[in-house]
């Protein structure tokens, strides 16, 4: 089958297509025919190897974190799932691949397609479904009634958080461009803030909880707004032993962790709010509880229109890192 594989990191974006043996299935897993892979930021840290600390791949390995797909074969103990059943999954960190004709997910991985979601617009859901799943319900721990502030939240991320954010009951801000408000607004959310026109942090005064995209240069004014014993979860600006420690990566790790992310601890703790970061997982369970929230609240991503094969791979990859994608940016495979 091909695959679009890399053989060690670089700064350089040159993936390769090679043809490599169809995976085989143990008991507990699937064998997934890829319909459409969607391309993140995540993959060009995959390439960079900037988050090997975190995850350190054996090379040569395929990219893509998210799918959507068609079961082609179940192992002998999976029991939720069957050949024909079409699926969506972040895959799990440690076993990505979703660039390839087909992969091997763990059968706890996966979730049912919405039926109000075709293959591309699937594509769409499950990797920003889940970071603002479980920053919401794991880590913010957040209660309906309370709020909670998306700066630069208008693109792929805030689309998917947003709604998912009022279907738990929170009051939701979010900032951005211009162009982005009406769908926003009509996503859900409560308040947003054109960042050409407004300053947030002039705006906004004790929120619950911020959960920033748009990292470490905006971490003071982040934390300006949050309310004494509130919480900041980041995507982008960098873990902290706290961690660390939940992934429970080794002793050495925390301690690096501890000391990479000691002034963003700092900081916060001078503000009485505490500092988060998430790496999201995969969690087939959580799927299916954003599979029921995207038929109810009628949720389909937006889509970049540009149309990519898994032969311009890198030039997909190119578009989410320096262009301008009016959505996700997806490779098709049929």
């Amino acid at each position: 089958m091909k695959a679009a594989q890399i053989k060690r990191y670089s700064k350089e974006i040159n993936v390769e297509i090679t043809d490599i043996p169809t995976p085989k299935i143990s008991k507990n897993e699937v064998l997934v025919k890829v319909k459409v892979a969607a391309v993140n930021p995540l993959e060009i840290l995959n390439i960079t190897g900037s988050v090997k600390l975190i995850q350190d791949y054996e090379k040569p390995f395929t990219l893509g974190n998210e799918l959507t797909g068609i079961i082609e074969e179940v192992g002998s103990e999976v029991t939720n799932f069957k050949k024909g059943d079409e699926v969506y999954t972040r895959l799990p960190i440690a076993k990505i691949g979703a660039f390839a004709e087909y992969v091997v997910v763990d059968q706890g991985a996966i979730g049912y397609l919405p039926k109000n979601l075709d293959f591309v617009t699937g594509a769409g859901v499950p990797l920003t479904g889940l970071t603002a799943y479980q920053a919401l319900t794991e880590i913010l721990q957040a209660k309906p009634g309370q709020s909670v502030f998306i700066p630069g939240g208008s693109g792929s991320f805030g689309q998917i958080a947003v709604p998912i954010a009022k279907h738990l009951g929170l009051r939701v801000i979010v900032s951005g461009n211009a162009g982005a408000k009406e769908r926003i607004i009509q996503a859900g959310a409560d308040q947003y803030l054109d960042y050409r026109k407004e300053n947030y942090w002039e705006v906004l005064n004790k929120v619950d909880f911020v959960i920033d995209t748009l990292g470490a240069k905006e971490i003071d004014r982040e934390l300006a707004i949050i309310k004494p014993g509130g919480k900041l979860l980041s995507l982008i600006a960098g873990p902290n032993k706290q961690f660390a420690i939940k992934q429970n990566l080794p002793r050495w790790k925390q301690g690096l962790f501890a000391a990479v992310g000691a002034k963003l601890d700092k900081k916060a703790k001078q503000h009485d709010v505490t500092y988060h970061f998430i790496f999201v997982q995969a969690n087939g369970q959580q799927l299916q509880k954003i599979t029921e929230i995207v038929e109810k609240e009628n949720i389909v991503p937006a889509i970049d229109p540009h149309e990519f094969t898994l032969d311009e791979v890198n030039e997909a990859l190119l578009l989410v890192r320096d262009g301008h994608p009016k959505g996700k940016v997806v490779i098709k495979f049929d």
